[in-house]
């Protein structure tokens, strides 16, 4: 197949997997709307009763609300997609057709990716209009660009989740692992607020190492060198990656012997 063929494929395909997810309002509202009520909440409401001297936690929110906002959309995209599409027997048509192998998985990460720049894009419009957020240039640029590049782990996290579930089950553990997960790492709140107990496990959540690189981008306190975040992630990556091929190949060794 040529190549400029090729890439017409993948790029139809991404085309019309984002239609498909912009046609979805659920997925729309809980990937979009509830990180940006909760920034409005508390990075917002409470941006008046901050005491002088400290980061303003509209500024410090925009770092852990935006990782909070690109996890739902990588786990919501994937692991909730990937499942009700298997129940389906989409994937297996996938699968018929000539279609490139790695089309469907690039359309669904270029999605992901979409709709965290849009996502991103609204929260630091939030910031800057309603919060008085101002940074340089080159600080919008990077932390915006480490929250687009964290959707990567999570998008393998998401695919894991979409291989071992069923299409019933997969939105509620979706729900269960992501918001205890967002509590534990402090996206919610500072961490530096949460429990010891809490603090020490919230080092092997990959939520909590995403969030600690955000926070290193806004200058705001955080733990840790990027350098061990970001091994961090990457090891977690790899993992994720490599249960969801050992769940797609056992769920193909039982569909076809």
């Amino acid at each position: 197949m040529k190549l400029s063929r090729r890439l017409r494929i993948y790029v139809l395909e991404s085309k019309y997997e984002f239609l498909k997810y912009i046609r979805m309002p659920m997925y729309v509202v809980f990937t979009l709307l509830f990180p940006l009520m909760f920034y409005a909440f508390f990075g917002l409401a409470m941006r008046a009763n901050q005491p002088e001297g400290i980061m303003s936690m509209s500024v410090y929110l925009l770092g852990t609300y935006g990782t909070f906002g690109i996890i739902g959309v990588s786990l919501m995209g994937f692991g909730v997609g990937v499942a009700v599409e298997r129940g389906l027997g989409w994937l297996q048509v996938k699968r018929a057709s000539p279609m490139p192998p790695l089309a469907h998985l690039f359309a669904r990460v270029a999605v992901c990716i979409a709709f965290s720049i849009v996502l991103i894009a609204a929260l630091f419009m939030m910031g800057v209009v309603f919060g008085h957020v101002r940074m340089a240039l080159t600080q919008w640029l990077t932390l915006g660009g480490v929250l687009v590049a964290g959707c990567i782990p999570f998008c393998a996290m998401g695919l894991a989740i979409g291989y071992l579930a069923r299409p019933n089950s997969a939105s509620p553990l979706v729900n269960i692992i992501y918001l205890p997960m967002s509590f534990c790492s402090g996206l919610w709140i500072p961490i530096q607020f949460l429990p010891e107990f809490l603090r020490n496990a919230a080092h092997a959540l990959p939520a909590y190492h995403m969030s600690q690189i955000a926070l290193k981008a806004l200058g705001a306190p955080a733990d840790g060198a990027v350098s061990t975040h970001v091994l961090a992630l990457a090891g977690s990556t790899a993992v994720f990656a490599a249960i969801a091929w050992f769940a797609n190949q056992r769920g193909q060794e039982k569909m076809y012997g």
